[in-house]
């Protein structure tokens, strides 16, 4: 499958708010989306480089895909599509001051920013493995589209390997820790919903 970056036709589809309350309503709902936080890695040639993702989510099961959005003009994208392959680092409870680091555009670059971590080479993609991470998989690139202000990355899995602990979670803008308890079915008829007109 060619790895080309493709235009996606999702700006033109973009609704037109009647007003700044919809655009506003729209935004905080989407901070209302719970999500993973990762740490992609990848090496390309004597490169290396590393950026935290906090939208993540599987794509397929059958093939295993994953997709992670990113920045359009992302350093991480343009050296994924010359490697063909990078590693996720899905990350645990434990490891905010990780996923913040690599958010933060002052960190070294190239080997560099992974001085102050433990580390190992994934054997398959040869980026770095962050040890004490949740979940790592091994990625070859399928496609790469932009879409809207980012660009889609997808992934297939070719292994993976799990850790232990809580996960990380982005929600409303922050990062959140906690046990995780299965949620309870309130029963019919009291679910209950709240809309804010668009």
């Amino acid at each position: 499958m060619s790895t080309t970056a493709r235009t996606s036709p999702v700006a033109a589809l973009a609704p037109r708010p009647r007003s700044p309350e919809g655009r506003i309503a729209r935004r905080r709902a989407l901070y209302h989306l719970t999500a993973p936080v990762a740490v992609l890695t990848v090496r390309h040639g004597s490169q290396l480089h590393g950026t935290t993702v906090s939208a993540l989510g599987t794509v397929s099961r059958e093939p295993l895909l994953l997709g992670a959005c990113l920045r359009t003009g992302s350093q991480f994208a343009a050296l994924a599509a010359e490697a063909g392959r990078y590693t996720v680092n899905v990350l645990a409870a434990d490891q905010a001051e990780l996923a913040r680091y690599f958010s933060d555009g002052s960190r070294p670059a190239g080997a560099a920013q992974f001085a102050p971590w433990a580390w190992t080479a994934d054997p398959y993609a040869h980026a770095p493995r962050l040890e004490g991470a949740l979940a790592h998989y091994t990625c070859r690139l399928a496609g790469q589209t932009r879409t809207g202000d980012h660009s889609l990355l997808v992934g297939l899995v070719t292994h993976a390997a799990v850790g232990r602990g809580e996960p990380l979670i982005s929600y409303t803008g922050g990062l959140f820790t906690g046990p995780l308890a299965p949620a309870r079915d309130p029963g019919p008829g009291r679910h209950t919903r709240k809309e804010t007109a668009a």
